[in-house]
């Protein structure tokens, strides 16, 4: 059976990501970080045997951008599509071949491929499995695909907030079992920055 990795991205563009930090840091230097972290996080990720790996960017209109070339097949390059971050969520689910998707963000600096390991093995057991952050939210949410998504699993989310992660597990029914992958964050602020800097000497 296939496993489907899903990382899901932004173009790396000035003044478009990273936004919150570079309120702090510079948009310089928030653009460095995004694109290091990124550039890292694709080629960890689609060298490994173990899954199949696609990218879901944003804009849609930037399928063939620079970034993506020679990190993986551009038919495995898709647009995010239209809709809030839980809809465009939800594509991935919906349209890959048969088999365990995993979905993450493109800002997770301590992420590896074993934590991606773990969660593919709590789908051997679990409809589902969520990654949660520190600060409420989560950075990985998985599904066997068994059976198709719970309806009205992202809505009513809170995104952004610390109540991203209980609103959406919240949705999810008695009937379907969810697992807990490992807890990692992204980096939002200056102190993020310097915290994970910190760990990573």
């Amino acid at each position: 059976m296939i496993r489907h990795l899903v990382i899901f991205a932004r173009v790396p563009q000035f003044g478009r990501v990273k936004r919150r930090l570079a309120r702090e840091v510079g948009a310089a230097e928030a653009m460095r970080f995004y694109r290091a972290t990124l550039d890292r996080q694709i080629t960890a990720l689609s060298r490994d045997p173990r899954w199949t790996v696609w990218l879901f960017v944003t804009p849609d209109k930037e399928v063939r951008h620079a970034a993506w070339r020679g990190a993986v097949p551009p038919e495995r390059v898709r647009p995010q599509g239209h809709g809030d971050l839980g809809r465009r969520m939800l594509l991935p689910f919906r349209t890959l071949p048969p088999g365990p998707v995993v979905l993450v963000g493109s800002d997770i600096p301590a992420m590896s491929p074993s934590h991606i390991v773990r969660a593919f093995r709590l789908l051997g057991r679990h409809d589902l499995v969520f990654g949660p952050a520190s600060d409420g939210g989560f950075w990985l949410i998985g599904s066997r695909r068994g059976r198709p998504m719970p309806h009205g699993l992202f809505a009513g989310v809170r995104w952004s907030s610390a109540h991203a992660l209980a609103d959406t597990r919240a949705n999810v029914p008695a009937a379907i079992s969810v697992g807990e992958a490992d807890t990692l964050d992204d980096v939002d602020t200056a102190d993020d920055l310097r915290r994970f800097r910190l760990s990573a000497r």
